[in-house]
């Protein structure tokens, strides 16, 4: 295959042309400025994933038949599906995580598939936003002590997966109540439960489908339906993963304190564990020291051999 392209910078030829020595697939056909470029590319055969006729989210339906919620549903379900890494990679995460998140959610009474919202907001990892959000379903430090999550100087709980997880189940029950729809709940959990109560009240709406939103909410909702989808059909939408692929849960053994434990290094041998260890399995442990003088009560993950 031959491209033709024109150049007007000289310079710009002599650096192709000093390429062309050591490359061959480049050609220089004359010193009038044109070059042919011979190459073997072979394009990557992209197919339009095929969207489902009815579909529900939060056990809620989504009303696919109305035009805008039908392209906004199809824009994510593509934009995710080829986002091949990213998603491959939550998928080897969701055989290690999923199982303490569903069981959390149930537990709270909060529908299953917002453990979709979590991999929306993090791809279950103890990321940190730009704008300071922080963990699994990314707390604000202003936020997260409401919901029952501790911050101070040694301890930052948005990192405790559990409990941060019965944090999120309780901001989404107050949302629910408030709004008497999950889907609005979920949405509020993007723009705030002022910023979704403001739009439905000015627009006068009753669902999120029917009331403009910031952007990044409008496609918040269409994200987390389209992971759930393209999770739910792994194979279907060209991911192919075994059981050997994905990271399984590690065994490991909880520890209750409500007293100091003084240095955590000092600690981590006293358990026969390294350092790393101890502060990769507790991520919410934030200092060198948990000296813990108000006495509250923690788990502390350990491995079990």
């Amino acid at each position: 295959m031959s491209i033709k392209i024109t150049f007007s910078s000289m310079a710009l030829l002599a650096c192709l042309n000093l390429n062309a020595q050591t490359n061959p697939r480049y050609k220089v056909a004359d010193t009038d400025s044109i070059i042919e470029v011979n190459t073997a590319y072979k394009p990557i055969h992209v197919m339009a994933p095929d969207l489902p006729k009815t579909y529900s989210l939060f056990g809620e339906k989504i009303p696919l038949e109305q035009w805008d919620v039908r392209e906004r549903f199809d824009r994510e379900l593509l934009v995710n599906t080829y986002m091949q890494g990213s998603t491959t990679y939550i998928i080897k995460l969701m055989s290690r995580w999923l199982p303490m998140i569903e069981e959390r959610l149930a537990a709270n009474n909060v529908p299953d598939d917002f453990k979709y919202l979590c991999i929306a907001e993090s791809a279950l990892q103890n990321q940190t936003s730009r704008a300071g959000a922080v963990g699994f379903w990314q707390f604000m430090s202003g936020t997260a002590p409401t919901f029952g999550l501790v911050i101070d100087n040694e301890v930052d709980e948005r990192y405790n997966v559990e409990k941060s997880t019965d944090a999120a189940c309780a901001y989404l029950k107050q949302a629910y109540a408030k709004f008497g729809s999950w889907t609005s709940a979920a949405a509020s959990y993007n723009c705030g439960m002022g910023g979704m109560n403001s739009a439905l009240v000015n627009q006068q709406q009753s669902s999120f489908y029917d009331v403009l939103l910031p952007e990044e909410t409008m496609r918040y909702i269409f994200r987390i339906a389209a992971l759930k989808f393209i999770l739910n059909n792994p194979k279907k939408m060209g991911f192919d993963l075994g059981d050997e692929d994905v990271y399984h849960p590690l065994d490991l053994k909880k520890e209750t304190i409500n007293y100091g434990i003084g240095n955590l290094l000092s600690y981590a041998q006293s358990k026969g564990i390294s350092y790393k260890t101890l502060k990769m399995l507790n991520p919410w442990l934030r200092e060198k020291t948990l000296t813990n003088s108000k006495g509250r009560t923690y788990t502390i993950l350990l491995p079990k051999n």
